[in-house]
């Protein structure tokens, strides 16, 4: 790497083999993968290492997942507290700590203002100078913006409204009520916390992912990663667009192991009306699909786990398992809520807890899709050398969760190292990538994997 011809606040050119955006678990993997593979590459970062756990979520927020499962190449969960779920300062300090041990280039404080072709492959501006590159990994993460519904706009004066990345603890909202809106494990999580901190809470729920903590005296992440749930994978789907937007799952992180579903907040007062459909002279308009949505949830997680039982009955001495469980289906008032005033209910907080989006404003490349997502195949992007980590259902179920990011970057460095090879290889020149124009099947990308696989762990 010619790092010493960088230098902070000049627009001198470091060039590396590979530039990678982004110092959370997605960008350390990936750099932990090249490292291994003696790839020249840096990580920009534009806060700190795991500059969002730090920043830019809630201060009660746990991994969704259980700490024996929390691993990335080469490290995985060594506390002493394996069934537990981290904080969020705990996950913060584990990325930090991969960081050190892995030796990543990281260069922090530095904020990518453009990613651009050039005659060489890539050109990345930055606030501190100018990096030129063969490829770029794109591992700025999911959720870089909370998605608020243009609807928004209309909410009348007076009522206050927060997104997830606000949003901190109880503290910061006002008395009196609060509407949720949404119903995934986002959604969930602030609604129970506010109704315990004494808030009259409204939840409006469109579609969700309802699944048990524990199952059969087991973690629920235990059955779908033994059962090799989470290692779907992403070209075995009939409706990948639709698993790729499905909502994160109703689970909650805590010493109590407890279930936490539209049954657990409705018997501690919460009010269920359906998704926001529209908001007019300071009246919320409800869908009516409430009992469809809840039915279909309902449904879902009654064949995820026939499904579990099905692997469990082959797998496992069944006279070691307690029985098979079912679940109460969802509860919900008989008269439909259709329409509330916030002024006359009290409601004078909305919680827009509605989803995330990329942020890719700064990539001046011809790969997006009219709804400003990357065009993709399994994370080999829509140009040649460009590659994204760290999105939902990129490769596999489980890639949106840390140990999702092992095989992922495994993956997709195999790929990379295939590709900067060919460069290297005397022949007809390549096409430029901002062309867009590189001749591959469908699955291309997997026919590379398979011919360039080693681990790197």
């Amino acid at each position: 790497m010619n790092a010493a011809a960088f230098s902070a606040g000049s627009l001198q050119v470091g060039t590396v083999d590979v530039v990678i955006v982004g110092a959370g678990h997605s960008g350390l993997a990936m750099s932990h993968c090249l490292g291994r593979r003696g790839i020249d590459h840096v990580v920009l970062e534009r806060g700190e290492v795991a500059n969002a756990w730090r920043h830019e979520r809630w201060d009660s927020l746990r991994l969704l997942t259980p700490n024996w499962l929390t691993r990335l190449p080469g490290m995985a969960y060594d506390g002493d507290d394996p069934d537990g779920y981290m904080r969020r300062d705990e996950v913060a300090a584990f990325i930090a700590r991969y960081a050190r041990t892995s030796g990543a280039p990281v260069r922090t404080g530095t904020t990518v203002r453009a990613v651009m072709a050039d005659d060489a492959g890539y050109r990345v501006d930055t606030d501190r100078g100018r990096w030129r590159c063969r490829a770029v990994v794109l591992a700025s993460g999911a959720f870089a913006r909370p998605s608020v519904p243009r609807i928004g706009a209309s909410l009348p004066g007076g009522v206050a409204q927060l997104t997830p990345y606000q949003y901190r603890n109880p503290g910061q909202v006002e008395a009196g009520g609060v509407l949720v809106v949404g119903a995934s494990a986002t959604g969930l999580q602030l609604a129970d916390e506010l109704q315990r901190a004494g808030h009259p809470v409204t939840l409006a729920i469109g579609e969700h992912v309802r699944m048990p903590r524990m199952y059969r005296g087991r973690d629920i992440q235990w059955w779908m990663h033994a059962a090799g749930l989470l290692d779907q994978r992403y070209d075995a789907l009939d409706d990948l667009s639709r698993a790729r937007g499905v909502a994160s799952p109703q689970l909650i992180g805590s010493r109590e192991r407890a279930i936490m579903d539209l049954n657990a907040l409705s018997a501690g007062g919460a009010r269920l009306v359906g998704r926001v459909a529209n908001v007019r002279d300071g009246q919320v308009q409800f869908s009516g699909a409430l009992r469809n949505v809840c039915a279909l949830a309902d449904l879902k997680m009654a064949r995820l786990l026939a499904t579990i039982d099905t692997w469990a009955a082959t797998h496992i001495d069944d006279g070691s398992l307690p029985p098979a469980e079912r679940f109460d289906a969802t509860r919900l008032p008989e008269k439909k809520i259709l329409g509330l005033n916030l002024k006359r209910e009290g409601i004078r907080t909305v919680i827009w807890a509605t989803g995330f989006r990329p942020d890719y404003s700064w990539l001046k490349l011809p790969v997006l899709d009219a709804k400003g997502n990357i065009r993709h195949n399994g994370g080999v992007a829509d140009a040649p050398g460009l590659y994204v980590m760290g999105l939902p259902f990129l490769r596999r179920r489980k890639s949106s969760f840390i140990h999702g990011a092992e095989d992922d970057a495994q993956d997709l460095a195999g790929h990379l190292a295939g590709y900067l090879d060919a460069l290297s290889r005397p022949g007809p020149s390549r096409a430029c990538p901002a062309s867009g124009t590189r001749s591959r099947s469908r699955h291309g990308a997997l026919e590379a994997d398979r011919a360039v696989r080693p681990r790197c762990d």
